[in-house]
């Protein structure tokens, strides 16, 4: 811990980002305590595994801050919750239509359109794909890959680390991080791209339960917590940031990492409280919709 060695000015600032953690994990805990109690049991879970990515993350960040030894565990424990997120995310995308069934049944005739971010937002020519229950299952897949092997990465990164072949900063194509972290790379874009087509697909059908707002708090912890770490992390490696003994580059882009993301995901953890916390009327049946417009044809 670097706490003895603080000025009076650095001591304020990390009790202030200290609070902040504090404060966004009891606001998770009360929005954790309503969602149970108002929200129906079948997406219940998935609403706070989603609820509760800013606040992990935002703790994982105060105990690397704290503790600078732990950063490496930290970033992957942040890391494997948020590609459980990234499954969940989708999962409440589908059960906000009323599960699988009921998906199928609004879409029967529909086609999901392929050609969206990140893989193939430039491939305008990709046919689209009809929306079936194997087209569904290859999405959920596609989520739950990232899901499943990241924590096996990170297993894998920790036993190559204390055997001294992993430096989270050695980036030469001998070491083992370059590796590990274009292959996470390439899982993360797999697992980002049916989220993408999902919520292409059902962002109108959904607008009155507000996922728009829903699926922009996602994406910007998605930037926030990977994309602004990764050009810090360059930044400190080239030396754009400089040392200041007795920290080296890379241990000051860590802390401005940790202590950006405590602010950060303190901000999204209330606006995510106003946006989850609203009550949102449910949709109609497939077979009342289908009612409705048939006589509504019929109307002179």
């Amino acid at each position: 811990s670097l706490s003895a060695g603080l000025d009076l000015p650095g001591r304020f600032l990390f009790a202030v980002l200290t609070l902040m953690t504090l404060i966004a994990n009891l606001v998770f805990i009360e929005e954790a305590v309503y969602i149970y109690r108002r929200i129906p049991s079948f997406k219940r879970s998935v609403i706070i595994w989603i609820n509760a990515a800013a606040p992990v993350i935002a703790t994982t960040s105060c105990i690397g801050m704290w503790i600078p030894r732990s950063t490496m565990f930290t970033d992957f424990t942040a890391a494997v919750f948020f590609a459980i997120v990234i499954h969940k995310f989708l999962m409440m995308m589908i059960k906000e239509c009323g599960g699988q069934k009921l998906l199928l049944k609004r879409f029967e005739n529909g086609h999901f359109k392929i050609s969206t971010g990140p893989c193939c937002c430039c491939c305008l020519c990709l046919p689209r794909v009809r929306i079936t229950r194997r087209t569904l299952f290859w999405l959920k897949l596609g989520t739950f890959q990232f899901a499943f092997l990241r924590p096996v990465l990170m297993f894998l990164s920790i036993v190559l680390w204390t055997n001294g072949n992993y430096t989270l900063y050695n980036l030469s194509p001998k070491g083992a991080a370059i590796w590990i972290s274009c292959f996470v790379g390439v899982l993360t874009i797999i697992a980002l791209w049916p989220v993408g087509i999902m919520f292409q697909q059902v962002r109108t059908l959904l607008n009155c339960k507000k996922i728009i707002p829903k699926f922009a708090l996602y994406q910007f912890i998605l930037i926030l917590n990977h994309l602004q770490a990764a050009i810090i992390n360059i930044l400190a490696m080239q030396r754009i940031i400089p040392c200041a003994p007795p920290l080296s580059s890379s241990a000051r882009g860590a802390y401005m990492t940790q202590q950006l993301l405590i602010m950060e995901m303190f901000l999204i953890t209330l606006i995510s409280r106003v946006v989850y916390r609203r009550r949102y009327r449910e949709l109609e049946p497939p077979e009342r919709m289908a009612e409705e417009s048939e006589a509504n044809k019929q109307t002179p």
